[in-house]
């Protein structure tokens, strides 16, 4: 069986690990372990019955609901099956421009969506400081600076690709980033990116973490969509409320672009089930509130613990994971905690940038991160 490419596969890593899926302790997939939330839960079984009949093709409550969650007209909202299946349509249209501009590491998914409509792309490293030179202007990275290793991203390692050692702004060509980004977990804030709305044909901001950052923090374009008909932001349902399997996601963006876009796909896209539940999960304000008061002790407990193992350094980041920089191969200690931990790890062989060296993990559970902290100190210390 193939190694996969994305977290998650539970199939590939039973296989490995010779037991059931259901055994392991899954770190490679960045879902909350808090939910799916009960009202959500509740509403999937109040629909059940309607499972004879085919979903509102124009979605009014879904889109309503995201609507008033997010203070815009429905209009600017296009539910999706999975944020994944609006990336794709968002790279249909960015491969119209001359070039589409990618901050790397990024997601393989964007070179999945980009190639698929032979796109012409630009990458662009984060650098070893956090500061992102376009003429005299920088991009924010929090407060603080921030590096990986000893070592300076690279530049122009796919062949494949066109590079760039700064953006490179133009009337004519897009931008495509996510923040929080990932796989660093850096929060860019909103004012390091807006002037690029007025420099790119378009700009799509991939969002799909943003839920995990309390609203006192978050860096969201939502609240400036409306001005800028040049935005699309992407959000995820799955990753905050623990619904992977519902495949849900939505765009916002200028009603014109989701008009174009809705007529290149399929008239059902999202399952009733799937509607219903996101209706009710966004309305759970209890559980929001829960997440939020949650993540950012057991993320930074987890940093601890990550900083204290021998040949482990983990970066500080503001959403549900982290990035840990290893002395060791990534792949063999992935192997060693599979077979005999039932633990799996994110190898980050998809970011070509980061390669061997580094792996990504969820935060889960106190009990789950003490579970993978015990392993990987014991299967580090076994390696040396």
């Amino acid at each position: 069986m193939r190694q996969p490419i994305h977290g998650g596969n539970l199939v590939w890593a039973a296989a490995l690990a010779g037991c059931s899926p259901e055994a392991i302790v899954d770190f490679s997939a960045s879902i909350s372990p808090l939910g799916p939330p009960n009202r959500a839960i509740a509403a999937i079984y109040s629909q059940v019955g309607n499972l004879r009949h085919y979903p509102d093709p124009a979605y009014s409550d879904l889109r309503l609901a995201l609507g008033r969650f997010h203070q815009l007209p429905f209009e600017w909202i296009l539910p999706g099956n999975g944020s994944a299946e609006l990336l794709t349509l968002a790279g249909r249209e960015l491969a119209n421009l001359t070039a589409t501009t990618l901050i790397t590491p990024a997601f393989s998914d964007y070179y999945r969506t980009l190639t698929a409509y032979n796109a012409k792309i630009l990458e662009f490293p984060l650098s070893l400081d956090g500061e992102w030179g376009v003429g005299s202007g920088e991009w924010g990275v929090g407060n603080g600076e921030w590096g990986v290793g000893n070592g300076e991203w690279g530049v122009g390692r796919n062949s494949s690709s066109s590079s760039s050692s700064a953006l490179s702004p133009s009337a004519s060509s897009g931008l495509l980033l996510n923040n929080p980004h990932n796989p660093t977990g850096k929060l860019f804030s909103r004012e390091a990116i807006l002037p690029y709305l007025e420099q790119y044909a378009l700009v799509v901001v991939d969002e799909a973490f943003m839920d995990f950052v309390p609203p006192d923090a978050e860096q969201s374009l939502i609240g400036v969509v409306q001005e800028y008909p040049n935005l699309v932001v992407l959000r995820s349902l799955t990753k905050f409320y623990s619904l992977p399997g519902l495949r849900l996601g939505y765009a916002i963006a200028h009603p014109d672009r989701l008009s174009l876009w809705q007529s290149w796909r399929d008239p059902w896209p999202v399952n009733t089930l799937a509607a219903a539940a996101a209706v009710a999960a966004i309305q759970d304000k209890e559980f929001q509130e829960l997440t939020w008061k949650w993540l950012a002790p057991t993320r930074n407990q987890l940093f601890q613990g990550l900083s204290s193992i021998p040949g482990l350094q983990p970066l500080e980041g503001a959403a549900n994971f982290l990035l840990v920089e290893s002395q060791q191969s990534v792949l063999q200690l992935q192997k060693k905690l599979l077979q005999h931990h039932q633990i799996l790890i994110r190898d980050c062989l998809s970011f070509k940038e980061l390669g061997d060296r580094f792996f990504r993990v969820a935060v889960r559970s106190e009990s789950d991160n003490e579970r993978l902290l015990t392993a990987l100190s014991s299967t580090l210390i076994d390696d040396e």
